[in-house]
């Protein structure tokens, strides 16, 4: 009779259960829907034509599956450092290492971006104000809440989720009303003829539907955080399926039912040439202002990422102190349970963002970008090779029926989602503006394995998961 498979866990967390299954709700929403939606998808349906639509879906079925994977372990094992801690256990402590290190240069680069995206949509209607002067404020305000409870954290992504909701519902309504019953279109219903009259429904080929899939991945970069928030659950086993399990149909009904409205009422070859598209529906309605409207909706949505990134990039550095993968002072928590020290060095890493985006031309930037590309894909596939390993660990076990919430069609849905994996990397190799990320992305492993081979020099050469899977027993 075999050995049973004892996992050790390292993470001693001293976090508060303090977000609610509303807030839970909300974060899995905010985390699947970006400023992407609102001005970047343009560029996707520019690549794949019509054709976006079965893009957006095959996509969706994907992350589906990888949150299903995040989700069987996150009900089993509710830890704040989420992919990165089941990376640290099941896979290997360097996988820990670069998976939650990639968070630090995502954090420089996104928040800048994101931060100088802010400064310039409230220059839209206070043109006067700096950009530093907005984006420091945002990140006073939003470090106070951070630092206040995870409950207001909760609260404050609630409600920015909320808005971005209710302006990409309003947009659909209102589109389905111009296609059938030609409302705002002097009533004239705009019809399905767009769908396939400018070139066909694959008008730019099957070229141009497959390399649309890197662009239309890493809009949903962020949903994988939902995980991070699994540690200050209060009700794990009820509020993490139940996000989880809605994440498709938000896909669904805010992604493939946007994108379906644009290039059904639009000729997908002039979609955002005059500006936003989705400023371009709430102008046909004749809804009075409608830009500023817009301007605000994309406000809250960028207010939603840097809230988002404090708290995820937070509980980051957390598990990685726990792991022993970071400074031991990033794990100390205050009187209310919050990770403060952590929480300082994302302030501090946000103002590097934007004082770098200040100085430095925006061609070092794209060389950040391309981390950030490298890091979803390592964020997903970690997620999925994770699932792999801990699944077998319960089948070693004969814990399988205890499980609670299981990942559908294992693992050939594991299977399924690497290969999404490779093929995002291989049209990153395809596409000439995304080549050079392969190559940026291949240096920063070298400089984060020397860090980590520096920073774990004076310890036993041991590898954490190996050490506490017992693989001897594992293979008996």
């Amino acid at each position: 009779m075999s050995k049973k498979i004892h996992v050790q866990p390292y993470e001693k967390e001293e976090l508060k259960r303090g977000l609610s299954s509303r807030h839970i709700q909300m974060i899995a929403i905010g985390g699947s829907i970006g400023t992407g939606l609102f001005y970047g998808s343009s560029w996707a349906i520019s690549r794949g034509g019509p054709a976006i639509l079965l893009t957006y879906l095959l996509v969706g079925i994907a992350i589906y599956f990888i949150m299903r994977a995040l989700g069987e372990m996150a009900v089993e094992e509710p830890v704040s450092g989420s992919y990165i801690s089941y990376s640290n256990r099941y896979i290997h402590r360097f996988v820990g290492f670069l998976t939650g290190w990639n968070a630090f240069i995502f954090l420089i680069a996104t928040s800048a971006a994101e931060l100088n995206a802010l400064g310039r949509y409230v220059q839209f209607w206070f043109p006067d104000i700096p950009i530093w002067v907005s984006s420091l404020a945002v990140v006073l305000i939003l470090f106070t809440i951070n630092m206040i409870g995870v409950s207001i954290y909760g609260e404050a992504e609630y409600w920015f989720s909320l808005v971005k909701v209710i302006a990409i519902v309003l947009m659909i309504i209102f589109g389905v009303l111009m296609i059938f019953f030609g409302v705002g279109n002097g009533g004239n219903p705009v019809g399905l003829g767009n769908l396939v009259n400018h070139g066909g429904f694959f008008s730019t080929g099957m070229s141009g539907f497959i390399l649309s899939i890197v662009m239309v991945a890493f809009a949903f970069g962020g949903v994988e955080n939902l995980g991070l928030a699994a540690g200050e659950a209060k009700d794990v086993k009820t509020t993490i399926p139940k996000a989880v399990n809605s994440v498709f149909w938000r896909i669904f009904i805010f992604y493939v039912g946007a994108i379906f409205i644009l290039v059904t009422i639009y000729p997908w070859n002039t979609i955002g040439s005059s500006g936003s598209p989705f400023v371009e529906i709430f102008s046909k309605m004749n809804i009075p202002a409608a830009a500023s409207i817009m301007n605000f909706v994309v406000i809250t949505a960028v207010l939603s990422a840097v809230n988002s990134s404090i708290f995820t990039n937070t509980r980051s550095f957390y598990s990685l102190s726990l792991a022993k993968n970071a400074p031991g002072f990033l794990s100390k928590v205050n009187s209310k349970n919050i990770p403060s020290a952590a929480v300082i060095l994302v302030f501090a890493a946000m103002l590097v963002g934007v004082i770098m985006n200040y100085l430095i031309p925006e061609s070092v930037f794209s060389l950040f970008a391309s981390v950030t590309v490298f890091g979803l894909i390592s964020a997903w596939s970690a997620i999925l090779i994770s699932h792999l390993k801990f699944r077998k660990i319960k089948m070693k076990n004969n814990e399988v029926d205890k499980l609670t919430y299981k990942m559908p069609f294992y693992p050939y849905s594991n299977y399924f989602g690497l290969f999404f994996m490779a093929v995002i990397i291989v049209c990153m190799g395809i596409l000439p503006e995304m080549r050079m990320s392969l190559v940026v992305s291949a240096v920063w492993v070298a400089i984060v394995f020397a860090a980590y081979k520096f920073y774990t020099k004076k310890e036993p050469a041991k590898d954490l998961a190996k050490d506490s899977l017992n693989e001897e027993d594992f293979g008996a």
